[in-house]
């Protein structure tokens, strides 16, 4: 009951400061909204005004004040390329107030347990807003996957359209339309960038900051390289598509070898817990002895400390990087 009712005053105090922000949010948006109908009548009255920016910077929250806050912070651009990363258009305010929620239950889900060592709320509410960077992460390497097994097929594609003639900007043109997702919207945004007048270095640079895997990193030093030096580029581009996939073979064989290492560091994390879920339910008072001992819940802590440590470790052990 108890818990009930912690979870109950959280969600209230969110919703009360969701309110709040909203309500400071329409202020700030009245504010706005004058300021640039006063840069708007200003503009209108100069006869030869400078051309506006290309692209402006996109907001991260819709609410208002809720924006400059994020803006104050160096996490909000770095949140934004991991979601740019991994192909979401969720708005960091977004993924930020989710965050704070999801903290929120899990603090209030632990609040009032007693045998729980000193700080467990703390680190309820950490792990609770980890969980969105967790999925964001997952999404991420599974969308650089996809590229790492798109890639060589594209450039192919290039190869081929350019030994009949086209350019390359016309080559990412065809593999702008052509090519499978989530290539085509990356090659898309090679393409419009062009379009714009922006510099082939700068595009090819940018195309590896949103997508910073070896094999993207690679195709940019290849075509930078060639557009100063000249050369076969369309040789260049069957040796990468060759080479790609020879080492995404190579990962792959990694990839299973190591894989039971990975389940069993999984099973050994995960035993301990489902070991106390099971005595708890079939023996209550065995477990009762170590959560009423004085040096039972810093016991406990250092015991989940230690399994969740063990995992990295496993985990850090058995990844091998190629």
């Amino acid at each position: 009951m108890d818990g009930i009712i912690a979870v109950l005053f959280f969600v209230t105090t969110f919703l009360a400061a969701a309110i709040a922000v909203l309500m400071g949010a329409f202020v700030q948006s009245r504010l706005r909204s004058r300021q640039e109908a006063a840069q708007g009548q200003a503009l209108l009255e100069q006869e030869n005004g400078v051309p506006g920016l290309l692209q402006e910077e996109e907001a991260h929250s819709s609410i208002g004040v809720y924006d400059l806050l994020l803006q104050k912070l160096n996490m909000s651009a770095r949140l934004r390329r991991r979601m740019d990363a991994a192909g979401l258009t969720w708005s960091v305010g977004r993924v930020t107030a989710v965050m704070l929620l999801l903290g929120s239950i899990c603090a209030a889900v632990v609040i009032d347990v007693q045998w729980l060592p000193p700080g467990t709320t703390l680190a309820a509410f950490a792990a609770g807003c980890l969980l969105p960077n967790l999925y964001i992460g997952k999404r991420r390497e599974k969308r650089f996957q996809q590229f790492e097994t798109q890639l060589p097929d594209a450039l192919e594609s290039m190869a081929r359209a350019m030994r009949a003639g086209h350019p390359l900007q016309g080559a990412i043109d065809i593999l702008a339309a052509d090519a499978p997702v989530p290539l085509r919207l990356e090659f898309r945004r090679i393409r419009d960038e062009r379009r714009l007048g922006m510099p082939w270095k700068a595009t090819l640079e940018n195309f590896a900051k949103r997508v910073p895997i070896l094999e993207v990193r690679l195709f940019v030093a290849a075509a930078l390289l060639n557009s100063r030096t000249g050369g076969k580029f369309t040789e260049v581009l069957e040796n990468l598509a060759e080479t790609i996939r020879e080492g995404a073979s190579l990962r792959g064989e990694v990839k299973a070898i190591s894989a039971h290492g990975k389940l069993t560091g999984t099973v050994l994390t995960v035993l301990p817990f489902c070991i106390a879920g099971m005595m708890q339910i079939t023996s209550p008072q065995y477990l009762t002895t170590l959560t009423d001992h004085p040096f039972g819940p810093t016991m406990i802590g250092a015991g989940i400390a230690f399994v969740i440590a063990g995992h990295f470790v496993i985990q850090r052990i058995v990844k091998i990087e190629i």
